[in-house]
């Protein structure tokens, strides 16, 4: 704790009585004992932050998917080399009706993002729910940067459906 020292040194050489000065010591110890009790206090009923993990739907053992995948629903991008972007409404695995191929790109006007608007919009309307698939598919030459920017994409646009599929031989011609 503290002290005050009270000692008078009596008086000096001529005889007059000097003044008394006191000094003070404080004691630091407890202050420092209850700066860790604080601290540890608070680092024991602290939460930590909660690791975020993506969820992800596995195929099974047998290669086939747990969830069947209606064609209105879905949506497939393919990423191509030079920054370039293809895509067809549904899953366009029916030899006997190829898909409908467009070209666009991630220009804030006309670009991918408004195809996904507008797709979307259509699924909610007809299904009531926002259920859009987005297959991602990307080719040999496209760059990282674009399977990025078009994650990025479904984070903006908020769909929550979504899968990075290989790329079949035949849409791979799609850009060459």
């Amino acid at each position: 704790m503290a002290e005050i020292n009270t000692t008078s040194s009596g008086s000096n050489r001529h005889g007059k009585k000097r003044s008394v000065k006191k000094s003070t010591r404080v004691d630091m110890t407890p202050m420092v004992d209850l700066g860790f009790l604080l601290i540890t206090f608070f680092m024991l009923t602290t939460t930590l932050s909660q690791p975020k993990t993506l969820n992800l739907i596995m195929p099974t053992d047998d290669g086939k998917t747990r969830t069947a995948l209606a064609e209105s629903k879905a949506l497939t991008v393919i990423l191509g080399p030079e920054n370039k972007v293809a895509w067809y409404e549904g899953m366009g695995n029916d030899p006997q009706r190829p898909p409908e191929l467009h070209y666009t790109n991630f220009a804030n006007a006309n670009g991918i993002r408004d195809v996904i608007i507008h797709k979307k919009g259509r699924v909610q309307d007809q299904f009531h729910k926002n259920d859009l698939t987005v297959l991602i598919k990307a080719d040999k030459s496209a760059n990282y940067k674009n399977l990025v920017d078009m994650m990025d994409e479904m984070l903006i646009n908020q769909i929550d459906r979504y899968a990075v599929v290989d790329i079949t031989p035949q849409e791979s011609q799609y850009f060459h």
